[in-house]
């Protein structure tokens, strides 16, 4: 198969609203695949490619000059090999060699399927192909039962493998899939409500739990052997001798376990974000030491809880790993909610999470039985550049590139702007039209990937918070920013200033 299907079929998927046009654009394009391709289309589909990181990062991608081909000849089997071989390049001269195999594959690549295998390589995509909508075009394409399909894809952990199964194997072959101890699952994710009495109106009793802002984990235990998973389900059991030595003392032979692991301070409170993923990704011994916090448990001593109510789940957890269990109150009363969630952000975390205690754990969905509750903080910034954008987006300045003032010139010139951050979400296609309309009036630079812009237009931008940065020279960075609303009734000098977003890496 040519890369150039995959690409045509996802700028259809991307330039449809109809769920039932995009799953059937994404069936249609597994149904031709060749088994041994599955694995690899599927991983190019989602930005989830098979060998994981490739070692690639914006800059060597930036730095390339070559010319593109005119023809699409390019196959998936081809791209897939040459990400293999660039995973596995390292030692002495593996820049150079990496740089050589991307100009080749550049070089064989139209300008389109560069541009989208940059995003892929990057991660970038944002081409609607969601993994829920995919697994209802594996079901499609196979004639397999959709329910099926979903849950031997959250059982083994492997959309790829789900797909090649479904297309290549016997019906029954699917349900054969089961949980397994040691095979990681992918994780049950929460919904989004405004305020802990909204979530707890949803389901009357709950479960409010504190929102730890930790790295995801998901540990495995048979015997003595553990294993620790990420929520992307990469294995970093060697990165994190000191979870394994903590689930080695639980009282179970054989558990499944989600949570989260977060560095803490001398005083017990958790540690920056990014202190906790700096120590996370690290591959030798730190100083940082993470604690692991649990609030699930899948399976324990031959038993699989998947389809067991919350409150089971609960009580059976709570036995296992006692205080490690992350701290949750069980109430109707949102009274009682409500302080419990002020508990949660006075102790320095994210905020609380609402769970149905009726509810079993939908591995690999982003069900309506689990909403997170957290506030959000806006902010006035400055437009200082923008990207062109790519898939439904192509032919639209898309990606914002967002600056705080700096008053004093701490990071530069007095009065000038410090760069803190990028942003598409919250772009609506008005937005979208306007901002292609107005920013080259007021480029200053440009390139064929991106306008740098006079620093004159504001912007309110919604946040999670923020994380230190090297890549910034403010030294803070962003995180989960969405744009609010254009401020044209503001000057840039009136944006916030990067010294206000340092303040809350302090606070």
């Amino acid at each position: 198969m040519l890369l150039a299907d995959l690409v045509t079929t996802l700028d259809a998927v991307s330039a449809t609203r109809s769920r039932l046009a995009k799953t059937q654009a994404l069936a249609d394009l597994l149904a031709v695949a060749r088994p041994e391709e599955i694995e690899a289309l599927v991983g190019l589909a989602t930005a989830s490619l098979r060998q994981g990181r490739l070692g690639v990062g914006w800059r060597s991608l930036e730095a390339l000059e070559v010319s593109h081909a005119d023809g699409s000849t390019l196959t998936i089997g081809e791209v897939d090999e040459t990400f293999t071989a660039l995973a596995a390049v390292g030692g002495a001269g593996s820049a150079a060699e990496r740089t050589s195999m991307l100009r080749g594959l550049a070089a064989r690549a139209t300008a389109a399927e560069w541009d989208y295998l940059t995003h892929a390589m990057l991660g970038e995509l944002r081409t609607g192909a969601l993994e829920g909508l995919l697994l209802d075009a594996i079901a499609r394409a196979a004639d397999r039962d959709p329910a099926v399909v979903r849950r031997a894809a959250m059982l083994s952990g492997d959309t790829g493998m789900t797909a090649r199964i479904a297309l290549t194997e016997p019906a029954g072959a699917l349900s054969e899939i089961g949980l397994v101890v040691g095979t990681p699952v992918m994780p049950m994710l929460a919904a989004t409500a405004a305020t802990v009495r909204d979530a707890l109106a949803e389901f009357g009793t709950a479960s409010v739990e504190y929102k730890l802002d930790g790295a995801r984990i998901q540990v495995h235990r048979r015997g003595d052997e553990v294993h620790v998973y990420t929520r992307s389900l990469a294995e970093v059991t060697h990165r994190v001798p000191e979870i394994v030595e903590v689930v080695r003392a639980l009282p179970a032979d054989d558990v499944i376990l989600d949570g989260e692991t977060l560095a803490l301070d001398e005083s017990g409170a958790p540690r920056p974000f990014q202190d906790t993923m700096a120590r996370f990704g690290a591959d030798v011994a730190r100083e940082v030491v993470l604690r692991p916090r649990f609030f699930d448990i899948l399976h324990l001593d031959g038993r699989d809880l998947l389809d067991e109510p919350q409150s089971v789940r609960a009580s059976e957890l709570a036995r296992i790993v006692g205080e490690l269990r992350v701290p949750a109150l069980v109430t109707d009363d949102a009274d009682a909610a409500d302080d419990f969630a002020r508990g949660a952000l006075d102790a320095g975390h994210e905020g609380v999470m609402v769970k149905a205690v009726d509810a079993p754990y939908m591995a690999g969905r982003r069900g309506k039985t689990w909403l997170k509750v957290k506030p959000v903080h806006t902010f006035d910034l400055v437009v200082l550049g923008v990207e062109r954008g790519s898939g439904r987006r192509s032919g639209w300045l898309s990606n914002l590139h967002l600056g705080a003032y700096d008053p004093d010139g701490e990071f530069g010139q007095p009065g000038g702007f410090v760069m803190v951050g990028k942003t598409f979400k919250g772009l609506t296609d008005e937005l979208l039209r306007w901002q292609t309309e107005y920013f080259p009036t007021i480029a200053t630079a440009e390139t064929a990937y991106a306008l740098t812009l006079a620093p004159s237009t504001v912007v309110e931008i919604a946040i999670d918070g923020v994380q230190r940065s090297t890549r910034y020279p403010g030294g803070v960075a962003l995180r989960f920013a969405r744009v609010k609303a254009y401020r044209p009734d503001k000057r840039a000098p009136e944006a916030d200033t990067i010294q206000t977003l340092r303040r809350m890496l302090r606070d």
